[in-house]
């Protein structure tokens, strides 16, 4: 298949490597140096979104947040001014579930299909193709994708309607956010009353308190390793998509909130391009314990 894709992070690169792997021709947009090796795995370039919409029975967005979207889908240079008749639209960025509703309806009103696909997993799990997807759209444009999604990711899910993926998203964002606190203050409580975080880390794994978050994170955070996985300012954005959705909805989301005001003062302190563990860095700071 010929499939546009736009959005070659530190994310986007090996989903986009892994197409390529599979057999499909990749036409790129925003090459840069870091992305180079997919040209030689046989992508080609494309001097724009629409450039690279051209001719593509799918596009697929990777892009960092919701007006970046906006831009490359809907810009004069956008992939909707490049579109095919009956093309899919595949957006795996974590963005806006309201804006994604008319991002599918102007999709719609341009001949083509719409897919929100946002993933779970962080750097790890797109390289090892092992990402969470959770979609939004119609069983027609879901069971276009789905072969390509399983080339990317291991769990692959069709929440609902347009939006559905993206509110699933913000979902999994709140709940990874406010366990990262939890831990993060229960080993900063740990070490405070002298007792060795990597041991209470060790009691509490296969109990009610055990989790991904603690076994991954918790040993980062007592190894003060935060080179990103998943950076904060990102994580605080996804934050933010949850209070401005809360605000429209009239939702008391308390502690979603605190977390989001912790991650502010993470990125204050100089530690938003460190993965979102090093949340516990501002906590110990707060308490004088770092």
């Amino acid at each position: 298949m010929k499939i546009g894709f736009i959005g070659l992070g530190v994310m986007g690169r090996p989903m986009a490597g892994h197409l390529i792997d599979a057999g499909h021709t990749l036409q790129l947009s925003r090459v840069k140096d870091a992305s180079r090796f997919l040209l030689d795995k046989g992508g080609t370039g494309a001097a724009t979104a629409a450039e690279a919409a051209q001719g593509a029975g799918v596009v697929i967005l990777m892009l960092p947040d919701t007006p970046d979207v906006e831009a490359v889908l809907l810009g004069d240079d956008g992939v909707l001014a490049g579109l095919e008749p009956g093309a899919l639209v595949i957006d795996m960025s974590s963005v806006s579930p309201v804006a994604t509703k008319d991002f599918a309806t102007r999709t719609g009103a341009a001949g083509g299909h719409w897919l929100d696909a946002p993933v779970s997993g962080g750097q790890a799990g797109a390289e090892n193709a092992a990402l969470t997807i959770m979609c939004g759209g119609s069983d027609a444009a879901f069971d276009m994708a789905r072969p390509l999604l399983e080339v990317m990711g291991k769990r692959i899910t069709h929440v609902g309607g347009a939006g559905a993926g993206q509110t699933a998203k913000v979902c999994n964002q709140i709940i990874v956010g406010l366990t990262i606190q939890a831990v993060a203050e229960a080993l900063t409580f740990a070490g405070a009353a002298g007792t060795d975080p990597s041991r209470v880390r060790e009691a509490l794994m296969g109990g009610f308190a055990d989790s991904t978050i603690l076994k991954v994170h918790g040993q980062r955070m007592i190894d003060q390793t935060f080179d990103p996985g998943f950076r904060i300012r990102l994580h605080r954005k996804d934050m933010a998509l949850a209070v401005d959705a809360a605000k429209a909805l009239d939702l008391a989301l308390p502690n979603t909130a605190v977390v989001q005001q912790l991650m502010n003062a993470a990125i204050g302190r100089g530690d938003g391009d460190l993965d979102h563990s090093a949340l516990i860095r501002t906590l110990k700071a707060a308490s004088g314990a770092d």
